[in-house]
């Protein structure tokens, strides 16, 4: 068979009476396997022309659209320990129906009686700062009522200081006016003398005119000394004045002095209401958390802490839950060079684990079991995986996705591209290029800002 000899043995045994040699060794098949041949050749030429769409095939799971329709835990804010179960696992809840009950491990909250105790010191001190409140008016009504009064009291004194000013310019006037009459009699009394001293007046005359200047000058002093005495009642005045506004200045100093006290006071006060409002609320919700409620529509799914006394920290997972309603997407991640060539809005073709399907990943019309999506969202920072992920939706415009589709299972992707020739897809994957860069119509990189 492989003609190393030189004697050859089909020339010298002849294979013509056997069956099977003179089926294939029949000239008439010739000519029809060469016909075959040509038309197998003409066809696969043709096929080499035909359109064929580019794709980039991809591996993803089913996931949710909206971030609050995913899978999640429930964690206890508050730490505790359970105490008691109100679910099993595969239970459906609505949105805050009690799943368990926990109690309080720390110290500082053991008091079955912790919200009614500090309401009783909220209304104590609610009351004491109405007491500061009405202190403060009152001190504010004995303030008027020092002004008013300090008010009536410098108008006494100043009447009092006109009085004496008037009586001291009454008095002056009176001992100018003795001046005057002692100055008439001391010339009274020469002339008088000077007459007796001639002997045209008697001894008597002159006697009487010196009593009359004795009694004329006893009387300057007199009105002197009034003189003197309204001066002094005039510097008692203003000394009233000054002792008036001093002492009121002090009687209002003290009690502004007391007001601000109570105001202070009752700031504290309000102060430590607030805080005790504060504590107050905070208790009552913490009470509240005691209950761990759903907090939406969902089915239990796994019981993460299991045990009845099991102490757990705050932020702790204490069960799993499956949201009820939700809208079905696909997550699917791409390689980096790939990635120019997802387009928000795009068209993918999605094969989920499960359905039986055919699929010419070239000929989409043609594929059997696949569902459409459209990509939402691209993100634009690698996974750790070395690939970007790409969030796809239904597309409403063609087939719904199966309803008993479940989160979590895995699913194939086909992004649809470029219409090119079979020939060149070929020449394309025998070289390893990637695909043709382009943007489709409607398409876009990124997300539009409203």
């Amino acid at each position: 068979m492989l003609n190393i000899s030189h004697k050859k043995l089909n020339k010298k045994v002849s294979l013509d009476h056997f069956k099977s040699a003179q089926k294939v060794f029949h000239y008439r098949h010739y000519k029809h396997f060469n016909r075959f041949l040509f038309a197998f050749a003409v066809i696969g030429i043709i096929v080499l022309f035909l359109p064929w769409t580019q794709t980039i095939n991809a591996r993803g799971y089913l996931t949710t659209l909206e971030p609050g329709q995913r899978p999640q835990t429930i964690q206890s804010p508050i730490p505790g320990r359970i105490e008691k179960w109100f679910v099993r696992e595969g239970d459906y809840v609505s949105k805050g129906d009690t799943i368990l009950f926990i109690s309080e491990i720390k110290s500082e909250y053991f008091d079955p009686d912790l919200v009614e105790r500090t309401g009783l010191q909220l209304k104590s001190k609610a009351s004491s700062v109405t007491s500061y409140e009405d202190k403060v008016k009152a001190l504010d009504n004995q303030v008027a009522a020092l002004y008013n009064e300090r008010k009536l009291k410098l108008e006494q004194a100043k009447n009092k200081l006109l009085q004496a000013r008037l009586k001291a310019q009454s008095d002056s006037i009176e001992f100018e006016a003795a001046k005057t009459n002692i100055k008439i009699a001391e010339r009274q009394y020469e002339r008088t003398e000077q007459l007796q001293s001639e002997g045209l007046k008697a001894v008597t005359d002159v006697e009487e005119k010196r009593l009359k200047l004795q009694e004329t000058q006893a009387k300057l002093i007199s009105q002197q000394n009034k003189l003197l005495a309204a001066k002094n009642e005039i510097l008692n005045a203003e000394v009233e004045i000054n002792r008036v506004q001093a002492s009121y200045t002090d009687k209002i100093s003290k009690a502004q002095s007391d007001k601000y006290t109570a105001m202070s006071n009752q700031f504290d006060s309000e102060a430590q209401v607030s805080k005790l409002e504060n504590d107050f609320t905070n208790y009552q919700m913490r009470n509240d958390l005691r209950y761990i409620r759903a907090p939406q529509n969902g089915y239990i799914n796994q019981v993460i802490k299991a045990g009845i006394g099991e102490a757990f920290k705050e932020g702790a997972p204490l069960v799993g839950i499956m949201p009820a309603d939700y809208d079905m997407a696909v997550e699917t991640f791409v390689n980096p060079i790939d990635l120019p060539l997802i387009h928000l809005g795009e068209k993918v073709r999605i094969q989920f684990d499960g359905w039986p399907a055919i699929v010419f990943s070239g000929w989409p019309n043609a594929s059997y079991g696949t569902y459409a999506g459209e990509v939402v969202a691209i993100e634009t920072f690698i996974n750790p995986n070395g690939k970007y992920r790409v969030l796809l939706s239904p597309d409403k415009s063609d087939q719904p996705w199966p309803d008993a589709l479940r989160v979590g299972s895995g699913a194939n992707t086909i992004a649809l591209l470029e219409d090119v020739p079979i020939w060149y897809e070929l020449w394309r994957q025998l070289n390893g290029f990637p695909p043709n860069y382009y943007q489709p119509n409607g398409a876009q990189d990124k997300p539009v800002k409203k």
